[in-house]
């Protein structure tokens, strides 16, 4: 399933973008953590450094049980070096990578460190955490946590880190008491990020505590109750303020007629419009389609609908006022099919692909039409099977 996060600022090219008389003064937020944070504040994103045997350099290290430790390096801003280094030992030789060690508190040392034990141990894997750290702010320290998975069996050896703290509280906007929340979505302990790539930039929500709209990408714009703000976010995410847009200029996009649906994002957030007769405005600025979307039924009445996504380095367009933006989105839409040989035996993959290559999936009334089938059938005919292909 195609992850989706929206800024609900835009449905059609008719829209007046309210101006705000709403004040600029900083609103305060609280420091939350805990454990799987994701099942409180909704989906989080990881950061994945690469696990290394090699011992750092210019970092003193403690005493290790073993002699193969492994490392890995955490990168953030928040301290001088760019990063905080990390070990995992063991407690024997022959049993599981259970000791971690981490510059809590960013002074170049893993010598000063007590080791952290898991809370949890499965075959390949150890999970640790919350794991608190300390850095240095302009008015003092500043706290958080980050959630620590290390995997490693025989050939290779993983790091998974997400973050186990928030800030959240409530905010007045236009003279109206909203919940905030905020999310360090690309782990790095600042809550600030904007960015054309999607997993490089954080999230925030303002409105009601407990409905059930997915928090925005951070960014120039934020849209509170049909209202287009500017959010400013502190970098440690500890307050925020919320300003006027009376300065926001737009240019136009244009997409196939038959799109239904378009989302596009960058630093100025992420914005879900439905074009009319394939036409659409957003801020100037740069952007990567997000997804589009094509909806059509059948003689019988249901509905079909072809929904393309995960760009990945494609999808890149510019919006200006001289000229509209033509983008190449929707069909045709291409069937693919990889196969790799495993050793044991071949592996199929088949999938739908768009115009630009992104991944590409189709229903029917909202569920996933049926798998497809192989039938493969050697050239004398005495190998004859068709399979039934599964989703994963």
């Amino acid at each position: 399933m195609l992850e989706r996060v929206f800024i609900w600022v835009a449905v059609g090219i008719n829209l007046i973008f309210a101006v705000s008389g709403a004040g600029q003064e900083e609103q305060w937020l609280q420091y939350h953590f805990e454990r799987d944070a994701y099942r409180t504040v909704g989906y989080m994103g990881n950061a994945t450094p690469a696990v290394v045997s090699d011992k750092p350099q210019d970092i003193k290290l403690p005493d290790f049980k073993t002699g193969a430790p492994l490392f890995g390096r955490w990168v953030t801003p928040m301290v001088k070096a760019g990063g905080l280094w990390m070990a995992f030992d063991r407690t024997s030789k022959l049993g599981q990578y259970d000791l971690l060690y981490i510059d809590s508190n960013g002074n170049g040392s893993l010598a000063d460190e007590t080791a952290i034990t898991p809370y949890e141990q499965n075959r390949n894997e150890t999970m640790f955490g919350p794991v608190k750290l300390l850095f240095e702010g302009e008015d003092g320290p500043i706290t958080y946590h980050i959630q620590v998975r290390f995997y490693k069996d025989e050939k290779r050896a993983y790091l998974y880190i997400w973050p186990a703290g928030w800030y959240e509280g409530t905010v007045t906007v236009a003279g109206t008491k909203k919940h905030c929340l905020l999310i360090d979505h690309n782990v790095n302990r600042t809550f600030n990020d904007k960015s054309l790539d999607f997993d490089e930039c954080d999230r925030i929500k303002i409105g009601q505590k407990d409905d059930n709209k997915e928090p925005r990408f951070v960014g120039n714009f934020v849209e509170v109750d049909g209202v287009l703000y500017r959010p400013e976010i502190a970098r440690d995410g500890a307050c925020v303020k919320i300003a006027s847009t009376e300065d926001v200029v737009f240019g136009n996009f244009r997409v196939p007629q038959i799109i239904s649906e378009f989302a596009a994002g960058g630093e100025n957030g992420l914005f879900e419009l439905k074009p009319e007769n394939g036409l659409g405005k957003l801020p100037v600025g740069k952007y990567r389609v997000e997804h589009w979307t094509i909806e059509r039924k059948d003689e019988t009445g249901n509905n079909w609908k072809l929904e393309g996504g995960l760009f990945g380095s494609a999808g890149i367009f510019d919006v200006g006022t001289e000229k509209d933006a033509e983008l190449s989105v929707g069909e045709p839409v291409a069937s693919t099919l990889e196969v790799s040989d495993t050793g044991s035996g071949y592996y199929f993959t088949q999938g739908l692909a768009g115009r630009q290559g992104e991944r590409v999936q189709l229903t029917c009334n909202d569920s996933r039409a049926p798998a497809p089938k192989l039938h493969i059938k050697s050239k004398d005919g005495k190998y004859d099977r068709t399979f039934t292909f599964e989703y994963g």
